[in-house]
């Protein structure tokens, strides 16, 4: 029970740092500050934008303004890296729920086989008493169902915070989407305009 103790008190642990770490993200969403970004980049306005992303703590707002700061060199590059790094921080010990999804019944299962090798032990024995039978098999059952709990609980744990991730990567990967097709807009407008001004000059 010592091990399934131990699993029990890292998954409540794991638990709770990421409900703490999401409450706190969701706070921080600015989808108002997104939007005038995307109406400055629309404008052509690259610095008005960065201005508006610099110093976030909104998540996505920091992964645009890293790529609006080094767009001179790889805009997607740049989205990809940043968007990286917040999804790593978004699935940050999700790896240890899933590890405890696994362990836990099998430590279950492991205080199960020793509980009835205690209790066939006291079948060969001289002092065979009832307590000691059904001590040990009642040791089995415990231990199973404090495994397969704590396996459940994490189980549904585990797939609600990577249904979070899963849609914090589509909202990263719409924000980025929508950065580069604002950007690789607004310099074809600038080049169509620069072309124009080129011909003109030209024909006159």
């Amino acid at each position: 029970m010592y091990p399934i103790l131990a699993t029990s008190i890292v998954a409540l642990a794991v638990i709770v740092e990421r409900v703490l770490w999401w409450t706190m993200e969701t706070r921080k969403k600015d989808s108002g500050q997104l939007d005038k970004v995307y109406a400055a980049l629309e404008k052509n306005d690259l610095k008005i934008a960065s201005g508006l992303a610099r110093n976030s703590e909104d998540p996505i707002l920091r992964v645009v303004w890293h790529g609006l700061n080094h767009h001179y060199a790889s805009l997607e590059g740049a989205l990809q890296v940043a968007a990286g790094i917040e999804i790593e921080r978004a699935g940050r010990f999700l790896v240890v729920m899933d590890t405890i999804v696994t362990l836990a019944p099998l430590l279950g299962l492991l205080g199960t086989v020793t509980g009835l090798m205690k209790a066939f032990f006291k079948l060969g024995s001289a002092e065979l008493s009832e307590e000691a039978i059904t001590g040990g098999i009642a040791e089995a059952l415990i231990a199973t169902a404090c495994g397969l709990t704590i396996a459940v609980v994490c189980l549904i744990a585990l797939n609600y915070f990577s249904a979070k991730v899963a849609k914090f990567t589509f909202q990263l990967q719409t924000a980025c989407t929508n950065t580069e097709i604002l950007i690789n807009s607004a310099k074809a407008k600038n080049k169509g305009a620069f072309d124009n001004e080129t011909s003109f000059a030209v024909a006159s």
